[in-house]
């Protein structure tokens, strides 16, 4: 049975999961991969190795049962990755000692979700005929991850910003019965539609309509898709105030939209592509009422 669970100290800060420094965690975080055999989309499409990246920190504890009791999962915001948890801003004001979650207490696992991070995406090679996963995939994913790879039977809690929040509302509709509590930030489970939608539209469209694109067998980034697709993301993720703030003067905003430019020129085309496609078919909404009972 799911409980509802709220964390009112979190602020709005920790959402952004923006670059910090990583403290110092004892014991350190352990990082691995795990592999997922003939792995099946919802397309039909197939993936006879599909890699999973994790992180972990803390250890299993086990119930008089040898139930798994103290795990918590935390999944990232698109284009993230689990590292980003990491940060001072995350895991320096949750996991230490006396924290909310004080991996002294709880076993924390940072998954990187399939086509982000270190996990298999489609610049690996396969381009475009990378299988095209959807939300459902990478949390059925996630979960053989925690299952199978991890051993683990059982969640504490299932939390996570934007995307991860996301799947958050599919853990729960998929897998009722395999956490106590569901924590998403920043998300809503109704199906993505309106302004959400209408920029993800326009980062997909601005990368396919590129002639650089080359239906994803670019030698070089296609760099005008790109940058529009990042211009698009930036106005989609951010308020005018704080802009204003972080930016006051003419030179800091000019500079920041260099920055922007940059920063799309890093990110693989096909890579962005899946992201924002992965979101055509979010609709939890229908199965609100199974997940708390």
């Amino acid at each position: 049975m799911i409980r509802p669970l709220a964390l009112l100290l979190l602020p709005l800060s920790l959402w952004a999961q923006q670059a910090a420094p990583e403290p110092q965690y004892s014991p350190p975080p352990v990082e691995g991969d795990w592999v997922a055999h003939d792995f099946q989309f919802q397309s039909g499409e197939k993936l006879a190795e599909l890699r999973l990246h994790y992180i972990t920190l803390g250890s299993p504890a086990h119930d008089a049962a040898g139930r798994v009791r103290n795990a918590v999962l935390i999944m990232h915001g698109t284009g993230g990755s689990g590292r980003a948890f990491l940060s001072a801003t995350f895991g320096g004001l949750l996991f230490g000692k006396g924290q909310t979650l004080d991996i002294a207490r709880y076993y924390v696992i940072l998954p990187d979700a399939i086509g982000h991070g270190k996990s298999s995406k489609p610049s690996d090679g396969l381009h475009m005929k990378f299988p095209h996963y959807d939300y459902a995939d990478m949390v059925r994913a996630q979960y053989l991850l925690v299952r199978d790879g991890l051993h683990v039977d059982h969640l504490r809690l299932v939390m996570g910003t934007s995307m991860g929040a996301m799947h958050t509302w599919v853990w729960g509709e998929t897998y009722p019965d395999f956490m106590d509590a569901l924590m998403p930030l920043a998300s809503a489970p109704v199906a993505i539609a309106g302004r959400n939608r209408m920029f993800r539209a326009m980062i997909v469209q601005a990368i396919r309509g590129d002639p650089e694109w080359k239906e994803g067998e670019y030698t070089s980034p296609p760099r005008n898709g790109l940058i529009a697709a990042q211009y698009a993301l930036w106005m989609m993720g951010t308020s005018p105030l704080q802009l204003h703030k972080t930016n006051p003067t003419r030179d800091q905003a000019d500079a920041a939209v260099a920055a922007l430019r940059e920063r799309a020129l890093r990110t693989d085309a096909n890579d962005m592509l899946y992201y924002f496609e992965a979101s055509r078919n979010y609709n939890p909404q229908p199965r609100l009422g199974e997940m708390v009972r």
